[in-house]
């Protein structure tokens, strides 16, 4: 995937009105791990999947914000390029994690 070089904007939606927010400050991350810490320091705000920051949230050392804002989560999709050729490997991991 060709990079555009900016930063992915944060998008949020309620009540049908969406809203892209491009993040701008001195910490730019591509892992949630470090986001996190980042966050759970007092280093800012960390844009990341519900389940990633669970367990910081369980424990109260982070809490969640804008709530109402956040859109429902779909999924995850994992793509390939034909289902003719697909390798054993692919079919196994396809399989395992339709089931999950």
């Amino acid at each position: 995937m060709e990079s555009t070089g900016s930063l992915y904007a944060w998008e949020f939606e309620k009540e049908g009105r969406a809203l892209k927010v491009a993040p701008s400050g001195p910490l730019t991350f591509n892992e949630p791990g470090p986001m996190l810490q980042a966050a759970v320091d007092g280093l800012g705000v960390a844009y990341v999947l519900e389940h990633e920051a669970a367990p910081h949230v369980e424990t109260g050392r982070l809490v969640r914000i804008l709530d109402d804002w956040c859109p429902p989560f779909a999924g995850f999709f994992l793509y390939y390029p034909s289902r003719k050729q697909v390798s054993p490997v692919l079919a196994a991991l396809v399989k395992r994690l339709r089931a999950q």
